[in-house]
């Protein structure tokens, strides 16, 4: 009996000397006396200077929000007072779109082999024979009025052709008087119309002059028309209230002038 007593206390005291240390992969952690105590120690007022960590320790493995999460929604005001129109984040205003020119009809062409007789008449006629010297251009202002509906055009030249086209000006007309303008072509050629050669953007052989001003639109680019062997002739529907300009154009020739045999008049 004192035996067992004696094992029982020996056995006793051994357990009483080892912790939980001694076991390999186990770990020993203090916990409060408190628990109070312990919810009191992570408040994180009393530590501000810490908070920082403390929500960056507690975020560690969890997906973190990207730059395009936090961007506001494209397209939403932040007051909410305006709505915006358009990829760039720009307002349309209604005076942003330019205007555009009315359509204008093509005019009707045909062409008399009454060569002789237009020039005798014409030459009886104040100012119906000019000369368009080399490098040229010749514009005939024609002011539309209340009491025709056409305009109408006839010309010859002597010996060699001449450009020809016709444009109309959207300008409100303060002057009806029929006047002539003569101007330096910018496009001048450095080749006679005799030669042949390759042709230039914006030569006369192509029609490709086109109107510089916003008001202006096209009927008829400029061609060199054959006046030489016949009468050019036309006519062209008043499309509005306006100014035509008929171009009599001699800038691609380097060594002549031209005699212009011409006539501009209205019809109803």
């Amino acid at each position: 009996m004192t035996e067992n007593l004696e094992a029982t206390s020996e056995l006793q005291s051994r357990l009483s000397s080892l912790s939980v240390s001694s076991f390999p992969g186990i770990t020993s952690k203090n916990c409060p006396a408190n628990a109070q105590d312990g919810l009191l120690s992570t408040d994180l007022s009393q530590h501000p200077q810490n908070t920082a960590n403390l929500l960056n320790d507690d975020c560690k493995g969890l997906p973190q929000p990207t730059e395009t999460d936090l961007v506001e929604p494209s397209g939403q005001a932040m007051d909410g007072d305006s709505e915006m129109n358009g990829t760039n984040g720009k307002e349309q205003l209604p005076g942003d779109k330019k205007a555009t020119l009315p359509p204008l009809k093509p005019p009707s062409t045909w062409t008399s082999p009454a060569l002789k007789e237009l020039k005798t008449k014409l030459r009886q006629e104040k100012d119906s024979v000019v000369t368009v010297y080399r490098g040229d251009v010749m514009t005939v202002h024609v002011p539309t009025v209340p009491e025709a509906k056409q305009v109408c055009w006839e010309f010859a030249t002597d010996g060699y052709d001449i450009g020809f086209g016709i444009y109309f000006d959207w300008t409100p007309v303060t002057n009806r008087a029929i006047t002539v303008q003569i101007s330096e072509s910018s496009d001048d050629e450095d080749e006679d119309e005799d030669l042949e050669g390759p042709v230039n953007p914006g030569d006369v052989e192509k029609g490709s002059k086109s109107a510089a001003s916003s008001n202006l639109g096209e009927i008829l680019p400029v061609y060199r028309q054959d006046s030489h062997l016949a009468v050019q002739a036309g006519s062209h529907e008043f499309p509005g209230e306006g100014t035509y300009l008929l171009k009599f154009d001699n800038s691609y020739s380097l060594w002549r002038n031209k005699t212009l045999y011409y006539r501009v008049y209205y019809s109803a």
